[in-house]
């Protein structure tokens, strides 16, 4: 049986060149919460002081996601052989519970303001969630672009965007509350948001919850990998195949292919290794050539990992 590896290495993950919209969201909206806060306390408005309590929420979201950008780009160790590239992971999936924790903080609070309305300044509400609108709609900007192929940046920009959304909200809570005199639209408004934000968040958690278990990445069907493996010219046979994200952007790939003619030579390992990764997105291949002349590979079936 012989042995043969092929890589083919990608950039690095994409949120390596945000540090400065890290910052910056990090410094609005930290600045933020406190004029928030202390409105929501003056106006009374339940709707504001959830908000400011997402914007904190959501500052700790930022500070996860730039700390696991910094930490994905930490070379291998004789420990970590992978580098921490992995906390990426851990800092979406962390984003989308925290998210769903304070948002169903608010949901609970909101359905006790039901049963005891208080009255609202609604001008000083409408004011205050008008800035906070264009301070979290600024801060989802800066990830937008980052977070169509890095979930740590889809993470951030999807706090950011949720917050725009509560804060538009509250606007609109605000304006109404001054028109009608109805103290019961500010938790009303409260539960209407954070239901668009829940229905938002939970594809980032299912998606970070996946790639910590190390399902195969979304887009990528191992089926047809699998496939694309077993046309290459002199592939008996395709076993052992597994499919994985490293972080949120970069996936690994290690395979078993059995060439009975003999080895294809180095150069046609590290063709394929090429091709996988343009074909796929995979750019972290290894490929283990065999010859079947040592007898059935111990990993060849399916169920034996």
């Amino acid at each position: 049986m012989a042995h043969d590896h092929g890589h083919h290495h990608h950039h690095g993950p994409a949120s390596r060149g945000y540090g400065r919209a890290f910052l910056v969201g990090i410094a609005l909206n930290l600045g933020f919460v406190g004029v928030e806060w202390t409105a929501g306390v003056i106006a009374q408005s339940l709707a504001l002081m959830a908000d400011a309590t997402h914007n904190l929420g959501d500052v700790l979201g930022l500070v996860l996601a730039w700390g696991a950008s910094v930490l994905a780009r930490r070379r291998p160790s004789e420990r970590y052989t992978y580098g921490l590239r992995g906390s990426s992971i851990l800092a979406a999936l962390a984003n989308a519970v925290i998210l769903l924790l304070v948002t169903g903080g608010l949901a609970w609070e909101a359905m006790q303001r039901f049963d005891a309305p208080r009255p609202v300044e609604g001008g000083l509400m409408m004011a205050v969630a008008a800035v906070g609108v264009l301070v979290n709609g600024v801060t989802a900007w800066l990830f937008m672009a980052g977070g169509k192929e890095d979930l740590n940046l889809r993470g951030a920009y999807l706090h950011m965007a949720a917050d725009a959304a509560v804060s538009l909200g509250v606007v609109v809570a605000g304006g109404l509350v001054m028109a009608t005199g109805w103290g019961w639209l500010d938790p009303a408004v409260t539960l209407a948001v954070v239901a668009v934000i829940a229905a938002g968040t939970w594809g980032l958690l299912r998606d970070s919850l996946a790639l910590a278990l190390q399902a195969v990445p979304g887009g990528i069907e191992t089926a047809e990998v699998r496939a694309w493996l077993a046309g290459l010219p002199g592939v008996a046979e395709v076993h052992d195949l597994h499919i994985w994200g490293m972080s949120t952007t970069e996936t690994a790939l290690t395979v078993h292919l059995v060439f009975p003619a003999g080895h294809p030579g180095d150069a046609f390992i590290g063709g394929v290794a090429h091709d996988i990764g343009h074909r796929f997105q995979i750019h972290h291949v290894t490929i283990q050539v065999e010859l079947a002349d040592g007898g059935p590979c111990a990993l060849a079936p399916d169920h034996v990992v």
